[in-house]
């Protein structure tokens, strides 16, 4: 091993002693030379220095582990404590029931922490029972009462009947030529709510054959309606879908839109317009009926369209009915 290796592998505590010593050796051969040649000055009283340097370490004393351990002294054979301020240590007893004590500690506390989710999970629980019966007495406020029937009209009577009276308008409860028994259902009749406006409703009509070109309102059996143009029966097919569209219209009263059906025949052309588009219905048979053959109008499985109408004119006892089937492209 060469002198730099060594040198590099010696503590700061080394090299501090060889340079300690090396010092010495000088100033103990200056005072040699200084003595040879009679220029040393020996004062009285005086300690010359020895000749072995007293190096005076540092006392260290070791922590954690090593406290435990007692060290040498520098001659190697006295004993010295290692750790004289540091307390007595526990004996097996104390140590045993420090030990215990903490995990009885560690053990509540995760009872504890357990108690604390499942009072939680109590009051949740307590909660969604409070606020799922608070929600269905809240539905239970607002449920509307349950309705009394209504007479269902369309089931017994067609629509449009009226008594004709010279030289003023009906009054809606002369219902013409109707059976006695059918004359209270009439009169206590509530029209149905008129549905929202849609693109795809039935807006106008047009019977070229005839001379209609008029607009189309909902409801057939509202009075009202029937003044603004071409009732439309609320619950019927729309122009174009699959079922029976029912519309109806007076003969002799509020603009006698429907008075030239009887003139109308088997291949003739009723058109219908929505917002959207316009639909073709031809004509396929005409029938006279009585007020109470509710029959024309049930729903069919196919595009389908049925006028209605009292008859005859400014008589009103029957009905006459226009069947028209919807023109495909085939």
């Amino acid at each position: 091993m060469s002198k730099e290796n060594g040198v590099e592998h010696l503590s700061v505590d080394e090299l501090e002693q060889i340079l300690y010593r090396k010092k010495r050796a000088l100033r103990q051969r200056r005072l040699q030379r200084l003595k040879e040649e009679g220029r040393l000055v020996e004062v009285a009283g005086l300690t010359p220095p020895a000749d072995q340097p007293q190096w005076d370490r540092p006392k260290v004393l070791p922590t954690g582990a090593m406290a435990n351990y007692t060290l040498l002294s520098d001659d190697g054979d006295t004993a010295v404590s290692a750790d004289t301020t540091s307390p007595p240590r526990k004996t097996g007893k104390a140590r045993w029931l420090f030990h215990k004590t903490l995990l009885l500690i560690e053990v509540g506390a995760v009872l504890g922490f357990f108690f604390v989710l499942y009072s939680l999970w109590g009051v949740q629980s307590e909660l969604n029972t409070e606020l799922d019966q608070a929600q269905r007495a809240e539905v239970a406020a607002l449920e509307l009462p349950t309705p009394t029937a209504t007479p269902v009209i369309d089931l017994v009577v067609l629509p449009t009947g009226h008594r004709y009276v010279e030289g003023r308008s009906p009054e809606p409860v002369e219902s013409g030529d109707i059976p006695a028994h059918l004359l209270p259902v009439m009169q206590a009749y509530q029209p149905p709510p008129i549905p929202t406006p849609s693109p795809e409703q039935a807006r106008v009509i047009k019977i070229p054959t005839i001379g209609v070109n008029h607009p189309i309102v909902e409801g057939v059996y509202d009075w009202e309606q029937l003044k603004r143009g071409v009732g439309h029966h609320i619950g019927s097919a729309q122009p174009g879908q699959t079922g029976n569209m029912v519309l109806a219209a007076h003969n002799d009263i509020y603009g006698e839109i429907f008075r030239y059906l009887d003139q109308l025949s088997p291949g003739d052309e009723i058109i219908v317009e929505t917002d959207v588009r316009s639909y073709t219905y031809v004509v396929t048979q005409i029938n006279i009926v009585d007020p109470t053959d509710v029959s024309v109008m049930e729903s069919t499985d196919y595009a389908s369209t049925t006028l209605i109408s009292c008859y005859p004119y400014r008589i009103n006892t029957q009905r006459i009915v226009v069947s028209a089937d919807l023109k495909t492209d085939s």
